[in-house]
């Protein structure tokens, strides 16, 4: 049986490798065209399971669900700053979308690929995926919850001049968490890459979204004490700030 196995291989491999014939040295660019046209069905016979596993079940549904996550939360936010700020006041910027949040997205895009290549039972703890789009959703809802309880005062760049409208908003989930979009954002983030089950990315994606709203809620917070004095003191030391360790 061995020996059979071992024999149909070379046939089956024989039939994609082209015999010379005497118009090769008379016509070599139709050679160069059979030599490369058979190194690319060898190549795909040999790509043939990464395929499988990239087009798969796990896959079309985890990076679907990537998907619909990235697209839903982009477009409600710019959807929501227009119909709260008007059209006039709102820019793109309002998309949240930059250069350093496409390239986390396409290292974890990345990351996802090679792993369900070559590790594709890393990516069947199906209860743990769930649980990253149970985070999705929960962070979706906490971010969204926020924006629509502060009205005109919730902006997606930091004020530093007090205006007329901008007023402390400490009732609804502000009662619960000083910052909610930011704590939003920060569990729908990881959760994108706890749904993927990225290893790496979700360690990643927790460590930068942590240090970037440790400096930013100091930053926003002096001009919110610099507004709203011994009234933001005392909402400070009584509402958490929603993010660990930053107070």
């Amino acid at each position: 049986m061995g020996l059979e196995r071992v024999s149909n291989r070379r046939f089956a491999l024989s039939t994609f490798i082209p015999r010379s014939s005497p118009f090769d040295a008379m016509f070599p660019l139709a050679h160069f065209w059979r030599q490369t046209k058979t190194q690319f069905l060898v190549l795909t016979l040999c790509l043939s399971p990464c395929f499988s596993e990239i087009f798969g079940y796990t896959a079309l549904r985890q990076l679907s669900q990537m998907l619909l996550a990235i697209i839903f939360f982009h477009i409600s936010e710019y959807f929501l700053a227009v119909s709260i700020h008007g059209r006039q006041s709102v820019t793109f910027r309002s998309l949240l979308i930059s250069k350093h949040y496409v390239f986390a997205m396409v290292c974890s895009l990345l990351e996802y690929l090679l792993e369900i290549t070559f590790f594709p039972t890393l990516k069947e703890y199906w209860w743990l995926s769930n649980f990253g789009l149970a985070m999705v959703v929960t962070g979706e809802i906490i971010r969204k919850m926020a924006i629509l309880t502060a009205g005109r005062a919730f902006t997606h760049l930091i004020k530093i001049q007090h205006e007329e409208h901008h007023k402390l908003v400490k009732h609804g989930i502000y009662g619960i968490v000083r910052h909610p979009g930011y704590c939003g954002f920060s569990i729908w983030s990881i959760g994108t890459q706890v749904m993927l089950l990225n290893p790496i990315s979700a360690v990643a994606f927790a460590i930068v979204v942590w240090h970037f709203f440790a400096e930013r809620i100091p930053y926003e917070e002096h001009f919110l004490r610099q507004f709203f004095g011994a009234e933001y003191e005392e909402y400070a030391r009584r509402v958490t700030s929603g993010i660990p360790f930053v107070k």
